[in-house]
């Protein structure tokens, strides 16, 4: 009985610890400037992705993540996004009809981690901007290219469309470390004010401006 009830409260425990988490600024001292470069985050309402310019402060994703890697993306992107999950939810799950509960346990209790790059002329809708100064977003960039540890080496795997493919990333992802809160953790060093713990979009993008569509950001 009481192991059933300690099961039934896990969850319970878990949205709890993310409420508090989202509520916990990290770098709150950060002030978003009146000028600089911005990037964005690109919510489907689940998951996270950074969307940040091709080049910019001679900084450049395009020799990086070249267009032979994808199956039809353009030439003279405008934007790469970014985002990181767990290996299996990756790259078995399409579609959230696909998720079975092998993959959904790796999810949870960890897997290797693997990123998720998109190079495209469109940054997407459903975003939320952050105004960068230059050299938080050098430290962004830097961040995020560590996770390929060493030259970005690609994963033989279709991509869900012409614009994406998959690499090999650091580390493992979980309930813990999920998607959501690697982002975090890339806001986090590029000294941008995030929250503690957000395993979940909501507890991290009320913290930045929501873009109107047809607005620029």
């Amino acid at each position: 009985m009481r192991i059933a009830l300690a099961l039934a409260a896990m969850p319970c425990l878990y949205l709890l610890a993310a409420l508090l988490g989202a509520l916990v600024p990290l770098n709150p001292g950060w002030s978003e400037p009146e000028r600089g470069t911005t990037i964005y985050l690109r919510s489907n309402g689940v998951h996270l992705d950074i969307m940040m310019p091709a080049a910019a402060h001679g900084l450049d994703w395009r020799p990086l993540l070249p267009e032979e890697d994808f199956r039809a993306a353009p030439a003279e992107p405008r934007w790469f996004g970014f985002g990181a999950g767990e290996r299996r939810v990756y790259l078995e799950t399409p579609a959230w009809s696909d998720l079975s509960a092998r993959t959904a346990w790796a999810a949870l209790t960890g897997g290797e981690r693997v990123i998720h790059v998109e190079r495209t002329g469109d940054a997407g809708s459903d975003l939320y901007a952050i105004r960068l100064r230059p050299e938080e977003y050098r430290r962004l960039w830097a961040a995020i290219r560590a996770e390929f540890d060493g030259p970005p080496q690609r994963i033989d795997h279709p991509g869900y469309g012409l614009e994406d493919a998959f690499y090999h990333g650091r580390g493992h992802a979980s309930a813990v470390q999920t998607c959501n809160q690697w982002v975090a953790d890339k806001l986090r060093l590029a000294g941008v004010e995030t929250s503690l713990w957000s395993p979940f979009v909501q507890g991290l993008a009320w913290r930045y401006r929501p873009v109107t569509p047809g607005q620029p950001g």
